[in-house]
């Protein structure tokens, strides 16, 4: 029992998006897993990596993080990576603006009411499996600032730090 519990690398945390859901910090999940457990009854219909739920006032951001030219077209190669244990840079969709309601909803989410959950997984598919590769929830963020235009550039405060165990996926100054 002593040595399972020397084993444990973290604990996962519940996160209070302002409804019940029952995903937890720092675990792993389908982006069906995800949805179904957001409310939303139809996973297979979405396509792009942010889902905007309304009812819930919460926007999903799907990252992955290592991106190859035949899995995604040149305008969808983003550039999302943490910064360091609290923050993230993530782009959003290359056609949202600065001065789009989707945009004005990134910037102004608090003072709006609305929350920004962060899912991330390092590749398109799992390489023992070949199934997609499943997300770990990074948490909750918050906006910190942003540069450009379609794409943004957008700097998200974590309200929960990175575990030391993805730092190094998901920070690429650790690969230089």
């Amino acid at each position: 029992m002593s040595w399972c519990y020397e084993q444990i690398d973290f604990l996962d945390l519940p996160v209070d998006l302002g409804f019940v859901c029952p995903l937890d910090c720092h675990c792993s999940y389908t982006r069906d897993q995800i949805l179904i457990a957001m409310d939303y009854r139809k996973p297979q219909n979405i396509r792009e990596g942010v889902k905007w739920l309304e009812k819930e006032r919460l926007d999903v951001l799907f990252v992955t993080l290592n991106k190859s030219d035949k899995e995604y077209s040149p305008s969808t190669m983003y550039q999302d990576y943490s910064i360091s244990d609290s923050l993230f840079h993530w782009q959003s969709q290359s056609t949202t603006s600065e001065f789009s309601t989707t945009g004005q909803r990134y910037v102004h989410h608090k003072e709006n009411g609305s929350h920004v959950a962060l899912f991330v997984r390092e590749n398109k598919t799992d390489r023992i499996s070949g199934n997609a590769e499943a997300y770990t929830y990074l948490g909750e963020v918050e906006y910190v600032s942003h540069e450009g235009s379609k794409p943004m550039n957008v700097v998200w405060h974590l309200k929960d730090q990175i575990p030391a165990k993805y730092m190094q996926k998901t920070n690429r100054l650790m690969e230089a």
